[in-house]
């Protein structure tokens, strides 16, 4: 998405225990909105340490269910499935976080909520979905990537795909204009 902004970018991996500090948080009885808000400050700090200096983008996401059930990312291909069939014939709503960390302290954070509606899917669409997408869908909390196939699964979205996609990436620009790094 910040490539095809013109955002001049570098990946590193976070590499955290996404798991265990969601966990965590549950425990503590977090929102969903905190939830993958300390997730993107969690990556964002722990590159901005390794990286004086830069500004560091970090960013996370967690889907809600109509009964409040936190999903996270399936990571084989049967949790996919479990998934997906959970979220058949549903409401759901994501919710995308991105914090700006510099010199290991975050700066700047925002948020974006959408709401989607999965139409019923057949085990038979379900498979072969999966097999089309492979394991690309297993990092996808959701199991949905809406640029591609993951088109096919919804019958209404409410909010923008950029936050469906992982980032709210109108907040970032703007952030971005505003510290003088995209011109205005």
């Amino acid at each position: 998405m910040l490539t095809a902004a013109g955002v001049a970018h570098e990946a590193v991996p976070a590499h955290v225990d996404e798991e265990g500090v969601t966990a965590g948080l549950l425990a503590e009885k977090a929102s969903p909105e905190r939830i993958a808000d300390a997730l993107a400050e969690l990556k964002a700090v722990k590159i901005s340490r390794k990286l004086p200096g830069a500004l560091v983008l970090g960013a996370d996401s967690v889907v809600v269910t109509a009964d409040g059930t936190l999903i996270n990312k399936p990571e084989t291909r049967a949790n996919a499935e479990i998934q997906l069939r959970q979220l058949a014939g549903t409401t759901h709503r994501l919710l995308s976080a991105a914090v700006i960390a510099e010199n290991g302290t975050p700066i700047w954070r925002a948020g974006g909520s959408v709401r989607l509606t999965m139409r019923p899917l057949s085990d038979a669409f379900i498979a072969n979905y999966l097999d089309s997408e492979g394991d690309a869908v297993l990092g996808c909390v959701g199991c949905y990537r809406i640029e591609g196939l993951g088109a096919q699964l919804f019958t209404r979205v409410e909010g923008d795909q950029f936050t469906v996609r992982g980032l709210p990436l109108f907040a970032v620009l703007d952030f971005l204009r505003v510290r003088g790094v995209l011109s205005a």
